[in-house]
């Protein structure tokens, strides 16, 4: 996966990644329904609905962001306890407001953290999740590896991110849109021009469908798979701590 980072200057593809959320988070969560068109809230309820089967009980969300997943994840398992960990405090402001809003600071604690060096032990959770958190990673492999080391044996990674789309016409409406069009309406609306410009740079680089599963198979997962969304826009990746 090659290296693309929000910002030309110099430093870590992490310290950047944390200063462009920083950037963006008060109009984060507008410009995540705005520019999907609703979809992504969607998509999200159908990453969770994927760990019906394990009904787990002590959940990870990793790249929580303002909280959206748990959110969802406390809906859909109400009896669960959930964590949150992110690299961006303002994220996590925004999102532990919206708990406070919704009652919800006695079933999901967000922590600030980093995904690739994470503070729980070995083993510790029944199911980790991830929403357009992976293409983030300086090291994808690492950030793999750590949310491997920190599930339970037989509990489940749910990943949803980003694909490009495969079939004409969709494949050129969705660069034209990711390309052109989304970071023109980002650059007028949250103040920071780079942050939609490098997510269309980090989907076109980032290892989508069958090249994410062997990633994940090579980082120790079993049963990897992967469920295509809006006919490719969007891919739920799947795999299993043996």
């Amino acid at each position: 996966m090659a290296h693309i980072k929000p910002y030309e200057e110099e430093g870590s593809k992490k310290e950047q990644v944390a200063r462009m959320f920083d950037n963006i988070a008060w109009k984060y969560d507008f410009l995540n329904r705005f520019l999907s068109l609703g979809i992504d809230k969607r998509w999200r309820k159908k990453a969770i609905r994927r760990l019906n089967s394990h009904q787990p009980e002590y959940i990870l969300d990793v790249a929580t962001g303002t909280g959206d997943v748990a959110i969802e994840i406390a809906r859909q398992f109400p009896n669960a306890e959930i964590k949150g960990v992110d690299i961006s405090q303002k994220m996590l402001d925004i999102g532990n407001k919206k708990l406070e809003k919704r009652g919800l600071l006695d079933k999901i604690e967000l922590v600030f953290g980093d995904s690739e060096n994470l503070s729980f032990s070995d083993h510790t959770f029944d199911a980790v999740t991830v929403a357009f958190g992976v293409r983030n990673f300086e090291n994808l492999e690492k950030g793999l590896k750590e949310i491997y080391r920190v599930l339970k044996p037989g509990g489940r990674v749910v990943i949803l991110e980003f694909s490009r789309p495969r079939m004409f016409p969709l494949k050129q409406i969705f660069n034209t849109y990711f390309k052109y069009i989304l970071p023109t309406i980002g650059r007028l609306t949250s103040r920071d021009p780079k942050a939609y410009k490098y997510l269309y740079e980090s989907v076109q680089v980032f290892p989508d469908y069958d090249r994410f599963t062997s990633v994940l198979m090579k980082c120790g997962y079993t049963n990897s798979e992967y469920k295509i969304l809006t006919t490719g826009i969007c891919c739920i990746y799947e795999g299993e701590k043996s």
